[in-house]
């Protein structure tokens, strides 16, 4: 059986659309509040691993332009540690199917859809 993971905050708007998504494509789903049961920096590591550190970026958040200019300049260990630190700064929602993360975020619903496939 497959199992999806979406990972996020529950007052997160992109978030919602997500899930609602979801629930009306009849695709079941476990919703983990990242604020409550952040991930572990190794679960972050191997999700920067299967997408990149850049897609991971939350880049219109506070945390994000707290950081200032040197995040610029952070290898891809840098940021896993910085995702691990606050992970506000982790983009949303997060998508985990059977273990392993496979999108982050939800503009394309095409490719989500995809990805997802139930098989």
């Amino acid at each position: 059986m497959t199992s999806i993971q979406v990972y996020g905050i529950p007052t997160c708007g992109t978030c919602k659309k997500a899930l609602q998504w979801l629930e009306a494509q009849a695709i079941s789903y476990e919703f983990i509040n990242t604020k409550e049961r952040p991930p572990s920096q190794a679960q972050i590591a191997s999700w920067v691993a299967s997408l990149g550190d850049k897609p991971m970026r939350n880049t219109s958040g506070q945390s994000y332009r707290a950081l200032g200019e040197v995040k610029d300049t952070w290898t891809e260990a840098e940021w896993v540690s910085a995702f691990s630190d606050d992970v506000m700064l982790l983009k949303r929602p997060i998508f985990v199917k059977d273990g392993k993360a496979i999108a982050v975020g939800f503009r394309d619903v095409m490719e989500i859809q995809n990805l997802i496939k139930i098989s």
